[in-house]
């Protein structure tokens, strides 16, 4: 039996303009008024669902508009078509449904492939990510995400999804994401590929699997924003990660994803959201692996740390040792392989020398650097790092030979992120500038941007 039509207005619509009978047809002419939008593939069985009550996104509703009022040879405003208000994009808004997570995953992968050559204008919200943490823990999971649409999705086809992530998250590691070519390819990629997947036909297994692809593709474009300084584009694909990671019941990505968001709000100075954030992490994680309970605990120590809470820094710091010690017999998910001692020492570094425990901080410096070979960028950052701590702990002279061997280490590499770290340490080693070892030091950190 056919479900009752729920929008009247978008039936009246299609009805007025000829179009009732001629639902292939209206499609058609859609997928014709988006030509410039990408290889739209709407049909019959797309009018169908939109009758009743899935909503397409903000791009989609502006074609209808366009198509209708030609038929109908007068203007149609997109509040006609029954659909409702789209949620704000800008406003980091967790989706409360499935569908309202595949709309909003279009609509803004849509803009970022249209717009990647301008320079983004938002900022973080910290408001709006407490928001997202609240909703990924305590909303109810779904009941089904299974889908009728426009092409037949796989497990075959979503397993590919995977080995296209890996291969972004080499390129992220190797070379950084400051140059906007590289998350143009994937935005791209998410817009011609992964979007048409999601507005597919698939059952609810190949569906959850289909989420788990899509939240790890849209976390690994907010990383990459988040390492190019665009930090409003991070929030929003970090949140939207989340909502899919809710429906794929994947609540240890989900944990990951809110750490992430947690370090991001570290890096722009918000150390009290950030120890929420990564405290809701650790509680949505539960039972969760060794490996992926260190790569947390990590996390709320930087927060701990900024905030200058020295006692619960180093409770996490002293969990997150015990974790990574069992992680060996407990690795947890792929993802989480990447964290390493060294990314541990790392965080130690950081968070102990911002509590102003130098000599604690550098016993963690050997251990930091001792990294696999593809992570280039964080071999640059614990460079930078370390010659930090070692100047605002006094030893201008080990701060500036760790600051000569920062040079080759960033060669090749685009990071708003290692630019900041280089920033700080020429900050850092300025109120030495009149030793002329110094001053040599800080000339040679003015070139190092350039070339990043």
């Amino acid at each position: 039996m056919a479900r009752p039509v729920t929008n009247a207005a978008f039936e009246g619509l299609l009805l007025a303009a000829g179009y009732g009978n001629a639902h292939a047809a209206f499609a058609r002419q859609l997928n014709h008024a988006g030509r410039n939008e990408g290889a739209w593939r709407y049909d019959a069985a797309s009018v169908y669902w939109w009758l009743r009550g899935r909503r397409p996104g903000e791009h989609v509703q502006a074609a209808m508009a366009e198509t209708l009022a030609r038929k109908l040879g007068r203007s149609v405003g997109v509040t006609e078509l029954g659909f409702g208000a789209a949620e704000s994009i800008s406003m980091c808004v967790y989706p409360a449904t499935v569908d309202g997570a595949i709309d909003t995953a279009e609509l803004i992968w849509t803009r970022l492939a249209k717009r990647l050559s301008q320079q983004d204008s938002g900022v973080f919200d910290s408001g709006k990510a407490l928001e997202a943490a609240l909703c990924w823990r305590y909303d109810l999971p779904d009941k089904a995400v299974s889908r009728s649409g426009r092409q037949q999705v796989t497990s075959t086809d979503v397993q590919s999804l995977y080995a296209l992530a890996d291969h972004f998250t080499d390129l992220d590691r190797r070379h950084g994401s400051g140059s906007p070519r590289t998350r143009a390819v994937m935005a791209d990629f998410l817009v011609r590929q992964v979007s048409p997947m999601l507005q597919g036909t698939y059952t609810d297994a190949v569906g959850r699997d289909l989420m788990r692809a899509a939240a790890t593709l849209s976390g690994q474009l907010a990383f990459m924003s988040y390492d190019a300084g665009e930090h409003a584009v991070a929030q929003h694909h970090v949140t939207l990660g989340l909502r899919l990671a809710k429906a794929a019941h994947d609540r240890l990505y989900g944990a990951h994803l809110l750490a992430n968001l947690a370090t991001q709000a570290v890096f722009l100075g918000h150390a009290r959201e950030a120890a929420r954030l990564v405290e809701a992490a650790i509680d949505g994680a539960s039972r969760a692996p060794a490996a992926v309970l260190a790569r947390l605990h990590a996390t709320a120590a930087t927060a701990y740390g900024q905030s200058g809470e020295r006692r619960a820094c180093q409770l996490a710091l002293a969990r997150a040792e015990r974790a990574l010690d069992r992680a060996a017999t407990d690795s947890g998910p792929g993802w989480v392989g990447y964290f390493s001692p060294a990314h541990l020492a790392g965080a130690a570094l950081r968070c102990l020398g911002d509590l102003h425990l130098y000599t604690q901080a550098l016993r963690h410096a050997p251990d930091a650097l001792n990294l696999d070979s593809q992570n280039t960028r964080t071999r640059a950052l614990h460079t930078a790092l370390i010659a930090m701590t070692h100047a605002r702990a006094g030893d201008t002279d080990a701060a500036c030979n760790w600051a000569s061997k920062l040079g080759q280490h960033v060669v090749g590499i685009q990071s708003a992120r290692v630019q900041q770290r280089v920033r700080e340490l020429a900050t850092a080693l300025s109120p030495q500038q009149t030793s002329p070892r110094v001053n040599e030091v800080l000339h040679a950190l003015t070139g190092v941007p350039a070339t990043i």
